[in-house]
């Protein structure tokens, strides 16, 4: 596809770009590179008219976008940052050096959206041409607005691809995904419960592991039960709004106890019951008929999207573990509500994967494996950038012997045509 094809469109806000023209492109997307909720255009809009990611909050919005006449064929979500909070992916050690010399490391531009350390494709493209020349595109803005640096966070393999191909270079990070058995573990019988194919319950889930494992959890599940507390759930449109406010008492409760303002406002959450309500599911722990706890998690997968199908690929059913808070305090109750409850619900609906989120190791206890994750970087400063470069191959060779390690504590049973956890996906 020759260059002079495309027009290259810098827009301030998603706001400016038709979301069913973005819809369906991100359901475009290859299915292994997990065009996943948090992309869509109603989340990253929400982000913005809710107030939580704004240039007053440090996120400044310049959509850049590909067009090829009327057609959108390459998109991404870029924001200008004068700060790095809430990306997950740490460069303070950068911003620090660059002040040490002199340079001004803000505003940076960062592609990925706020607040959400998911794996998944950034760079949304018709094609792998497409998604080069996208990259391509950003770092020539970036470089015509004097920025320090252009980061892609938690970026697919499609857009690692693409920016090893323009030359940026590539950092990594470990998270804790849960994979159902039927991924993993060579065949077993076939069970009979709705999650067919995967495990048959949480007992079946429970006897893959150690007998150190499966003490353990029992222990903690046993203390919430004698506690008096119990669980429910609802997904979608089931969920009250009373129970939405709850959450956001417990939410906010959380950040409040460690002295800081939460990212998200109770509008934003709103605007997801208002507009895409089959992507959450939330559990709610109650105690003398009081509840005093509550997860909201995420789920990818959707019967219809903006027009009809959501997509003719075929695509896994992910979780995701997002948000958590609490009222009372009860000895385990965050594993309970974070992991257990879900891990369970899971299995029953048939889901092949739960991620649980940033950072953690404590989750391997709870069967969530080791995963490396990617972001791409690029440095407008040739020296920096030569120095960063050094650093991440030690950095990386630091992730490797971490992984080894890691693999050492595997969780699972390790005989038996149950054992093993299989090897650790690279998103």
């Amino acid at each position: 596809m020759p260059d002079h094809d495309l027009v290259i469109r810098v827009l301030d806000s998603p706001l400016k770009v038709d979301a069913v023209a973005w819809n369906t492109l991100l359901a475009a997307q290859d299915p292994a590179d997990e065009p996943n909720p948090f992309m869509r255009h109603e989340y990253l809009a929400a982000m913005l008219e809710s107030g939580s990611a704004t240039p007053a909050t440090g996120w400044t919005a310049r959509f850049v976008t590909l067009w090829q006449q009327d057609q959108l064929v390459g998109a991404c979500a870029l924001y200008l940052k004068d700060q790095s909070y809430g990306e997950y992916v740490f460069d303070h050690a950068w911003a620090n050096a660059y002040q040490q010399l002199g340079l001004a490391y803000y505003p940076k531009a960062v592609v990925a959206p706020p607040f959400t350390p998911v794996p998944g494709a950034r760079l949304l493209a018709r094609d792998a041409d497409t998604r080069t020349l996208l990259v391509k595109a950003l770092v020539a803005w970036c470089g015509e607005q004097g920025l320090s640096s252009l980061h892609l966070l938690f970026a697919s393999d499609a857009d690692v691809r693409a920016c090893e191909a323009a030359g940026l270079m590539l950092r990594h990070n470990v998270q804790f995904h849960w994979t159902n058995r039927a991924l993993t573990v060579a065949p077993a019988p076939a069970p009979s419960a709705p999650g067919a194919g995967g495990y048959r319950d949480f007992d079946d889930f429970l006897r893959s592991l150690s007998r150190e494992k499966r003490k353990k959890i029992g222990q903690e599940r046993r203390k919430v039960r004698d506690a008096g507390v119990s669980f429910r759930w609802s997904q979608g449109t089931a969920i009250a709004s009373v129970d939405w406010d709850f959450f956001y008492r417990c939410y906010e409760h959380t950040y409040d106890e460690h002295g800081n303002a939460p990212y998200l406002s109770r509008d934003f959450f709103q605007r997801m019951a208002d507009t895409m309500a089959e992507h959450w599911l939330l559990f709610v722990a109650e105690r003398d008929g009081r509840p005093i706890a509550s997860s909201l998690i995420a789920l990818s997968a959707v019967t219809k999207g903006v027009d009809g199908d959501f997509s003719k690929k075929t695509r896994a059913k992910i979780a995701y573990g997002r948000y958590w808070g609490a009222l009372e305090r009860v000895d385990c109750l965050h594993f309970e509500a974070c992991y257990y409850q879900p891990l369970a619900w899971c299995i029953e609906h048939g889901y092949q994967r739960f991620e649980g989120g940033a950072q953690g190791e404590h989750k391997m206890a709870r069967a969530l494996m080791p995963v490396k994750t990617n972001s791409a970087h690029w440095l407008a400063h040739p020296a920096f950038a030569d120095a960063v470069g050094r650093f991440l191959a030690r950095e990386d060779e630091g992730i490797q012997g971490y992984l080894e390690e890691l693999a050492r504590r595997n969780p699972f049973r390790r005989a038996g045509p149950r054992s093993g956890a299989g090897p650790a996906r690279t998103p």
